[in-house]
């Protein structure tokens, strides 16, 4: 876009010079010259107005650009505040992974402790009933 209006711009400086070097006084092919006089001056307008709708079109992309980088920061911001969450999620799902390993031990103690002691409960009534019935006393 920048190169295109540095040509605009370069061949407007062209034109200025010709039409500054060409004489305006009426000679015998002055004619002529004329025609290239409003020539020239025709193209310095619709050169103008190229270049004129070139910083329009340029003005327009410079504010579409910074409403982009706006909309493009909100986003990083709300990405950013989600992989936060994330990560928290994460170090709590860590934390209950634990807290439930540390509870299935527990469990499986308590199971193994229960058996123990309802085996030494049934050696001691098997004992008593062995003693009592078939003791010879």
């Amino acid at each position: 876009m920048m190169s295109k209006l540095q040509n605009y711009q370069k061949d407007l400086a062209k034109l200025h010079r010709e039409v500054s070097s060409t004489p305006l006084t009426a000679t015998p092919g002055g004619r002529g010259d004329m025609k290239y006089v409003i020539h020239a001056v025709e193209n310095e307008h619709m050169n103008r107005l190229r270049i004129e709708r070139s910083h329009r079109i340029a003005t327009e992309t410079d504010q579409l650009g910074s409403e982009i980088r706006e909309e493009l920061g909100e986003r990083q911001d709300q990405l950013e505040c989600t992989k936060s969450r994330l990560v928290n999620t994460s170090e709590n799902l860590s934390n209950s992974r634990k807290i439930l390993r540390s509870m299935s031990r527990k469990v499986t103690t308590n199971k193994l402790l229960l058996s123990i002691i309802v085996l030494l409960l049934l050696a001691i009534l098997g004992g008593l009933v062995y003693y009592r019935f078939f003791h010879n006393h």
